[in-house]
């Protein structure tokens, strides 16, 4: 028996021969813990690391892999969206609900915008047969179902990108829309009476006009950021479509058409103003494995400048004809013909579409601005 040998000390599992004759072996243990620390093994020890059985310490996600989403809550649903982008939406906003009283106090609210508007009116009668042809299957499109499958569609956009609060400021934006219209024009606004033959109602502003408006910037709020500048682009096309097609069949004077554009901006604007971090686009930090958006510029910018070049030639041409036809009302200047009607017409149809592509662009370009894909780090508010 070796006599080197101490008694109540057994050797460990595994131990070579040398070991079990006395003689020190190369490892005399056969576990160790490694320790853990800001050192690292050879640092000062600090707790030892617990070790799953798939070999990852735990608390940390595996290699390559990704956390999963969580939806943000408290102070992160804000983050992410700088202050300064958030108050120029809510100015936008303002310059929209402005732009509502402006037009009613300029075009109802006086004698002389009224004559100006009834000049647009009776303009609509000049080709209308063939024009009504056209217009009348697009007003056909506006109606309850159209409203419904319309805001289904964003709300389902919405939902299928994983954006929650994203589909409810879709149904708050075209319910607001249509909820403020119907209100303005039936409770708020009232249309004076200067003359016996100026008998109408107020119908500022346009009905028709709201829905289209506000269906197709309720799309453009929740489509991916590929698919905006598109949705803005035939979204305009066909909100001015509606609008001037409601001129065409005499439903609405241009005012209540323009002023109609400007409440579903105000709402756009508004819910842009909002955005919370489930409303952003992924970046290239992001948690999650998504497809980056296009480079900087691209579709965006192309749409953006041919809705830029529209709103201002369109707005020259119903400047002129403003200035023109008011020249015909004081009677400063031309007598009153029928083509002092065409011209109003025009000039009336012409502010429509520049009120419409200046709107869809702005919100376009504020969609754009306050969902552009951010770091994690800056949206949990590090940066």
């Amino acid at each position: 028996m070796n006599s080197d040998r101490r008694p109540g000390v057994l050797p460990a599992a595994g131990a070579s021969g040398a070991a079990r004759r006395g003689r020190p072996a190369p490892s005399t243990r056969a576990t160790q813990v490694l320790p853990t620390g800001p050192a690292g093994p050879r640092g000062p020890v600090g707790p030892a690391s617990t070790v799953t059985s798939a070999g990852s310490p735990a608390g940390r996600p595996r290699a390559g892999g990704h956390r999963p989403p969580s939806a943000p809550r408290g102070a992160d649903l804000w983050t992410g969206v700088p202050v300064r982008t958030r108050l120029l939406a809510v100015l936008v906003a303002v310059a929209a609900a402005a732009g509502i009283v402006v037009v009613w106090e300029v075009f109802v609210a006086t004698r002389t915008g009224q004559v100006i508007e009834d000049y647009a009116y009776d303009g609509a009668l000049t080709g209308r047969t063939r024009l009504w042809t056209v217009a009348e299957p697009v007003l056909g499109v506006v109606s309850v179902s159209f409203v419904v499958l319309g805001t289904l569609a964003a709300i389902l956009a919405a939902l299928v990108r994983r954006r929650w609060l994203l589909a409810v400021q879709a149904l708050v934006l075209v319910g607001g829309a249509n909820l403020t219209t119907q209100v303005l024009k039936k409770i708020v606004l009232e249309r004076p009476v200067f003359d016996s033959e100026m008998w109408w109602t107020n119908s500022l502003p346009s009905g028709h006009t709201t829905v289209a408006a506000s269906v197709s910037v309720a799309l453009l709020l929740t489509v991916p950021r590929l698919a905006r500048p598109w949705v803005a682009i035939f979204g305009a096309g066909y909100t001015a479509a509606t609008g001037i097609s409601t001129l065409v069949g005499q439903w609405h004077r241009p005012s209540d058409v323009v002023a109609a554009v400007l409440v579903v901006l105000f709402w756009g604007a508004l819910a842009c103003a909002l955005t919370t971090r489930d409303a952003q686009d992924p970046g290239p930090a992001d948690d999650r494995p998504r497809k980056i958006s296009a480079p900087k510029g691209s579709s965006s910018a192309w749409v953006l400048a041919i809705l830029g070049v529209a709103g201002t030639g369109a707005a020259g041409v119903a400047l002129w004809a403003l200035q023109q036809t008011a020249t015909v009302v004081d009677g400063s200047g031309q007598p009153f013909t029928s083509q002092a009607e065409l011209v109003a017409y025009a000039g009336g149809a012409a502010g429509v579409v520049a009120a419409t592509a200046v709107s869809f662009g702005l919100l376009l370009a504020l969609r754009q601005t306050v969902a552009r894909p951010r770091s994690t780090a800056s949206r949990s508010g590090q940066v």
